[in-house]
């Protein structure tokens, strides 16, 4: 069970790109990736291309590439601190809860 969900902001906890913040663009949760704005940013090299739609133009490029989910962990929007994630019931509904503040997450 994935405990990071889109539009989370994360920080990163280990590898190369460990203490930089971001928001989670995007969740893999088969391959247990997650895609983070600004991390983990991979260097393409594009030959061009002529096709029937167009022409791409060549060169290097600069991507975001996914990161290993156990490599993040979510920023409570509380007290803005990295936190765990446990989960609650309130009424029947099942909600994100800060393992610090108690708090709920959306």
């Amino acid at each position: 069970m994935m405990r990071i969900k889109r539009n989370d902001e994360v920080v990163v906890i280990a590898g190369k790109d460990k203490g930089k913040t971001g928001r989670v663009v995007n969740v893999y949760p088969k391959r247990d990736k997650v895609m983070v704005e600004g991390v983990n940013i991979a260097t393409r090299h594009r030959a061009v291309s002529m096709s029937n739609r167009g022409a791409r133009e060549g060169g290097i490029e600069h991507v975001e590439m996914p990161i290993q989910a156990s490599n993040v962990m979510p920023i409570c929007p509380e007290c803005n601190e990295p936190t765990r994630v446990g989960s609650t019931w309130v009424d029947g509904v099942k909600y994100r809860q800060c393992r610090k503040c108690e708090s709920e997450f959306e």
